[in-house]
């Protein structure tokens, strides 16, 4: 055991998590290294994974390294260099893990967010718990259709191609969507089966994004009981923050109806776990949304959808 307490963040878009990370990390009790997400339990597990690879570690190394005088002091600047050093050192191995986060007394949480964990398998997980004492889980679930959409804004917006979606066809960006490495994240049944089989109750939360927005600071309580930490004050401008936003596109009004199917799946295979997801999830396929999807989309009957509601809260 390398790390006494060991809080990861396994699920939600950039934003959710910035947000995440950005408030608990004001706790006394959470610190993260310098990089938000670090990734090493799926660089190990996950083959296909490259995020700690040579020229992605360089890469990252290049903005952790960046220094602006006018707003930088030299003491901020050296600690920076400094666990970038250990970042680009080798080799990657549980040691490399600890190495990254500060000395602390042994009873504050280091924080790792990372939606990769989310696709660890029984040996992943075992090793995460051989490096940790004591390990807490949170995976978070968003509305399918928006986590999808902005999946789509963030990964086109990096790659500078925003200028271009509302010229791809409907196939095309099914096609884009559909993608093993955007897709995954999405399947929640999956996902908390997973979860559950290699976490305790008492390891794991589940919450759903909207419900953490619609009352942060109830959230920030159930988080701090979750961890057992006394409640903190954290400061107005932190909590009422939004961070890491992708470009503002609006959703083609076809695009929910491309994934009508999946998404009441996704909604059934949740409430057969116990789960109850926010109602707001099928509010995009109305009839009259359901009129304007694309030719050929298969629809449900009417009696499927109110047995699906009928599940939810209102």
């Amino acid at each position: 055991m390398l790390i006494d307490n060991l809080l990861l963040s396994v699920g939600a878009m950039k934003s959710g998590t910035t947000w995440m990370h950005r408030v608990l990390n004001r706790h006394p009790k959470i610190i993260s290294s310098h990089a938000k997400e670090i990734h090493y339990f799926a660089h190990v597990h996950l083959p296909g994974e490259t995020a700690l690879s040579a020229r992605e570690r360089l890469a990252r190394a290049k903005s952790y390294a960046a220094v602006d005088p006018e707003s930088h002091s030299p003491a901020s600047v050296r600690r920076r260099l400094l666990w970038t050093a250990k970042y680009l050192n080798e080799p990657i191995d549980d040691r490399w893990y600890a190495d990254l986060f500060d000395e602390r007394p042994r009873d504050v949480y280091r924080s790792d967010f990372s939606n990769l964990y989310a696709h660890l398998g029984p040996s992943g997980w075992d090793h995460v718990h051989r490096v940790a004492g004591t390990v807490r889980v949170i995976f978070t679930m968003r509305d399918p259709i928006e986590r999808l959409w902005s999946h789509v804004r963030f990964n086109t917006q990096t790659a500078g191609r925003n200028e271009g979606i509302w010229k791809w066809t409907p196939e095309q960006l099914e096609a884009y969507v559909r993608r093993d490495d955007m897709w995954k994240h999405g399947e929640y049944g999956a996902t908390i089966r997973r979860l559950r089989e290699a976490l305790s109750e008492q390891e794991l939360r589940l919450f759903f994004f909207e419900d953490i927005h619609s009352d942060r600071h109830a959230w920030l309580r159930q988080m701090e009981e979750h961890l057992g930490l006394e409640p903190y004050d954290y400061p107005a401008e932190v909590v009422n923050g939004r961070y890491a936003e992708s470009t503002a596109i609006p959703m083609p009004e076809w695009f929910p109806g491309l994934f009508r199917s999946d998404v009441e799946r996704i909604v059934t295979e949740l409430s057969e776990l116990g789960l109850e997801p926010p109602s707001r999830w099928l509010s995009h396929f109305s009839d009259e949304a359901g009129s304007k999807a694309r030719p050929g989309l298969v629809d449900v009957t009417k009696k499927v959808r109110r047995t699906l509601m009928s599940r939810f809260r209102a």
